[in-house]
């Protein structure tokens, strides 16, 4: 199966200078944690709702901050031919529950989480995908370290 058969291709877009309450009031009318960024036909980030928490929030930052100041640039896609097989074991390597979904052209044409993919029929290597997704830290972690890789206590 191809994540083109799975992927949900109604996808919100936001743009990175739209403001931080935009993005979570996007989230709310379409009942999602993540929306994907874009500038000029092409996307450039992603914001979630633990990014608007983590880095915007628990900094201090209002409601009217650019997305952009928030969003993580670090995006991680899939294309829409790819085997879903690859792209779950790619989910649980990488550690994350969703992923853009690109054409061969690298334009934006879906998403695909992890439930979407459960809902597939995909079950066994689905459960195995969430455990290596939860795993504790990975790149994605958004704890505070000094630079060595050591936590930081925050006070």
């Amino acid at each position: 199966m191809k994540i083109r058969d799975c992927m949900n291709t109604g996808v919100q877009i936001a743009n990175p200078d739209e403001t931080i309450e935009t993005a979570a009031r996007m989230m709310a009318k379409i009942d999602a944690g993540a929306i994907p960024v874009g500038e000029e036909d092409r996307l450039i980030g992603m914001i979630t709702d633990r990014d608007i928490t983590v880095r915007a929030v628990a900094e201090g930052l209002g409601p009217g901050t650019a997305i952009r100041s928030v969003m993580s640039s670090d995006v991680k896609y899939c294309f829409e031919d790819e085997d879903v097989g690859h792209v779950l074991k790619n989910m649980g390597n990488i550690q994350l529950r969703r992923l853009p979904v690109l054409n061969r052209e690298k334009r934006l044409i879906g998403i695909v989480s992890l439930a979407d993919i459960a809902k597939s029929g995909v079950g066994a290597k689905t459960g195995r995908t969430l455990g290596d997704i939860t795993r504790p830290g990975g790149s994605h972690s958004q704890r505070m370290t000094d630079g060595s890789g050591q936590m930081q206590l925050i006070s």
